[in-house]
Parts: C-alpha cells; structure tokens; sequence
C-alpha cells in the first residue's frame, strides 16, 4: 500500500508540473476535444487496472485538465467526458465508499473515496448513497445535462480527482496522458 501511494504520488507530481498553465500542452488542447483511443500507445501513461471509464461510447475528452498557477487561481480542476447522450449511465471510476452523493449550489455530484484519493462526478442524479460501498465500472448514477452546453450532441461529465486534497488529472489513472520526460540541462 506504501508503494502504490508513493507511485500515485509521483504520478501526481509530475501531471502537475507538465499540465500548469505555462505548459504548452495544457494551453494548445484547451480549445478542442481529444480523443484518447489507447492508453497502451507509446509514451502514454497506462491505466490503472482499478479503474473504469465513467461513461460508455467514443473516449473523447471534451475539454483537459488545466492546473491552477495557485490553489486559488482559476483553472479546470478535473476534465470533461463526452457522454454517449443526456440520460447516459455513469459509473464509478474506481472502487471505494460513496463519500457524499448530494446537490453542492445548483448540481448533483457524487464523491466516491478510496484513502487518500476521492472522485467526483457531476451532474449526476445518484443511486448510490453515502457510505455504500461501489466496484469501479458499477453504475452509481444518471448523467444530467447542464455542464458542456446541454443536450445533443455536447453532452459531458465533469470527473475531478483530489489526491491528499491536491487536484490531478484524472487521466494519470484512466491512461491517456503523455508521459513527462526530463532532458539534461543545456550546458553553459
């Protein structure tokens, strides 16, 4: 268990240092969806085996991970899923206990924790409860329209993750992110 939190760890330290908002990467797919076909592509992070897509259909991300400069500077501390349409089951990413399913302001949000990590996902009307114990794939709610513009064809679920209260890119678990690599410095 030490070492999978050590892993996660540094997992998450280096998404956030290659996903800030001076990063190219960050800035350049902030506009446009990208499509995350195979997390077993060269330099592509591997998915985590405990973990599930939360929507079914085409793995589209509607809209990345954008790391604030500050924890209380403006960003997108999660990414948007497209959802096969309005209604669209959704589930649970990763296996642990429902940790709140409720409305926060004006959405319905499911929060599911494993130690040191939870999940959320929104707008989802849930059928979970809290304390109820969840596998990653089982359906824990109903996808609501509202957060990428609505019905059609733009339809998403907002999936945030926190690792020992920090944002990261949930795609460091669902694979898809391109893996940092540190050069030497230039000499001189």
């Amino acid at each position: 268990m030490a070492l999978r939190t050590a892993a996660m760890t540094i997992l998450a330290l280096s998404t956030l240092l290659a996903a800030s908002p001076a990063s190219p990467v960050s800035a350049a797919n902030a506009a446009s969806p990208v499509s995350v076909a195979s997390a077993a592509s060269p330099g592509a992070s591997v998915r985590d085996p405990g973990w599930a897509w939360p929507v079914d259909g085409a793995r589209i991300v509607d809209r990345p991970f954008v790391a604030p400069a500050e924890p209380w500077s403006a960003g997108h501390r999660g990414v948007d899923l497209r959802a096969p349409g309005a209604a669209a089951a959704v589930r649970a990413a990763m296996g642990g206990v429902v940790h709140f399913a409720g409305v926060v302001v004006d959405r319905p949000v499911i929060t599911v924790r494993d130690g040191q990590l939870l999940v959320t996902v929104e707008p989802v009307e849930p059928i979970v409860v809290e304390g109820q114990r969840v596998e990653a794939g089982e359906v824990i709610g109903t996808l609501l329209p509202g957060h990428c513009g609505g019905s059609g064809a733009r339809v998403c679920v907002h999936l945030g993750v926190r690792l020992a209260g920090e944002y990261v890119s949930p795609l460091l678990y669902l694979g898809g992110l391109q893996r940092a690599v540190l050069l030497p410095l230039a000499e001189g």
